[in-house]
């Protein structure tokens, strides 16, 4: 008895949802026009247009609302978009002079096309308060579909010349199951297809350019068709000039304080080059921390930090050596004025005493030459003995000239030095730096 009530109340159970299912499908039969009625009537939303006769063609639009975040970590970028999909359907086809506007609710009564975003890593469809979804049908059958959506693209990016790069993003429209054979995309109105770059105000970049294109993507599975805007971000390098180079520049010129500072101050010149290099250090790590973490090129704000970072432990550098020389200057022989003209006199006279040797055995080289003026290796073992006397003593003037360059007589004058070529180095490393980064 209990299992013949159960089966029993079971398929009562099941004829009340059938006939719920029913008056729900008649109700909403009830709630459409009757014009709408006529054309859904006997229509299949799973064949496409055209099933027998070709490729359906579905021309592409879009309204670009927003560009909310670009980000050199994850290489991605985040918009806001209104895409717009048109496409001729005989099946809707109706009489009369005006378009049907469907509920965003009624979208997914006739066929659409499956297209969705190749590198989109998120995206989701705008649901408030309704789902932000219309579709539109006209009279001679082309149907009108639109759909706002968000996405999270990725972009792959050069950032060689970070903060003075420009980036070129793209994004992808393909079909998700029709290949050539059945859908073919094109972009309405070509480049100008895609609006809204124009009033368009970004944090970093600047919108420099924009452009269209059509191909396709092939795959292992078939040919599919492919619709890509391509648009060109040129980043503003104001903020990172007022950031980063401006204060690595004065941490710089600080550092170079310490030449115009006496050399028994031990305290105040350590103390200048130590908190300089510690806040070059952290300057450099503050500079990286909006940069992806494991990459495999050097930008070129890691250049120029690099640059600055030299200069200010070469300052820092500079003051030990000239400490160093100046603790052991009582250990060195301070040479007078007149054992300094000796040492002159006998580097002379060296030099005097080669010189001689030379011309000695150039008029040996002489008398051998006219003995066999008419035999050409003699001319030969001529040049060779020439050059072979002329080039040591070349060599050591050159060298005498090139070490009483760099002789300081007075150590002190390290600083008066340093005051000279560092700034003046600095400046030609700047020239070269931004012509650099800026035209090549």
């Amino acid at each position: 008895m209990c299992t013949l009530f159960g089966c029993s109340k079971a398929l009562f159970l099941l004829m009340f949802f059938r006939l719920m299912k029913m008056s729900t499908a008649e109700g909403k039969g009830e709630i459409l026009p009757p014009t709408i009625q006529k054309i859904m009537k006997g229509y299949n939303k799973y064949l496409r247009p055209f099933f027998d006769n070709g490729p359906v063609s579905v021309g592409m639009s879009m309204e670009i609302a927003s560009i909310d975040t670009i980000s050199e970590i994850n290489m991605d970028y985040t918009a806001t978009i209104f895409l717009r999909q048109r496409w001729t359907d005989e099946r809707l086809c109706f009489e009369g002079n005006t378009s049907l506007s469907l509920d965003g609710r009624l979208v997914e009564m006739p066929w659409v096309p499956d297209t969705f975003i190749v590198d989109s890593k998120k995206s989701f469809l705008h649901d408030i308060t309704v789902e932000n979804r219309l579709i539109r049908i006209y009279p001679n059958g082309t149907v009108l579909y639109a759909i706002r959506i968000t996405a999270t693209v990725a972009c792959s990016m050069d950032l060689t010349k970070y903060p003075m790069d420009k980036q070129t993003c793209t994004l992808q429209l393909e079909s998700w199951g029709y290949n050539i054979n059945d859908v073919q995309f094109y972009w309405t109105r070509g480049n100008d297809s895609v609006r809204g770059l124009e009033t368009l105000r970004l944090a970093q970049y600047t919108v420099e350019d924009h452009f269209t294109s059509v191909s396709e993507a092939v795959y292992e599975t078939g040919r599919y068709p492919k619709l890509v805007f391509h648009f060109e971000l040129k980043r503003n390098i104001l903020y990172f000039i007022l950031e980063t180079y401006v204060p690595s520049i004065l941490l710089v010129v600080l550092s170079w304080v310490s030449f115009w500072i006496s050399q028994s101050s031990v305290p105040a010149r350590i103390c200048i080059g130590v908190t300089t290099v510690l806040t070059m250090t952290t300057l450099m790590m503050g500079a990286r921390t909006s940069l992806p973490n494991a990459n495999c090129f050097i930008k070129a704000i890691d250049v120029y930090l690099g640059i600055c970072f030299s200069f200010i432990f070469g300052a820092l550098l500079e003051y030990a050596v000239a400490h160093f020389c100046t603790l052991h200057r009582s250990n060195l022989r301070v040479f007078t004025k007149d054992e300094e003209e000796e040492v002159e006199e006998e580097i002379n006279g060296v030099l005097a005493t080669i010189a001689n040797s030379c011309n000695v055995s150039d008029k040996i080289n002489k008398v051998d030459s006219e003995k066999n003026i008419n035999t050409s290796s003699n001319r030969k073992d001529e040049k060779s003995k020439h050059s072979g006397c002329s080039s040591p003593m070349t060599v050591m003037k050159r060298l005498f000239c090139i070490s009483d360059c760099f002789y300081v007589k007075n150590l002190y004058h390290i600083d008066n030095y340093a005051r000279l070529s560092f700034p003046l180095s600095f400046i030609i490393i700047n020239v070269f730096y931004w012509v650099y980064y800026l035209y090549f």
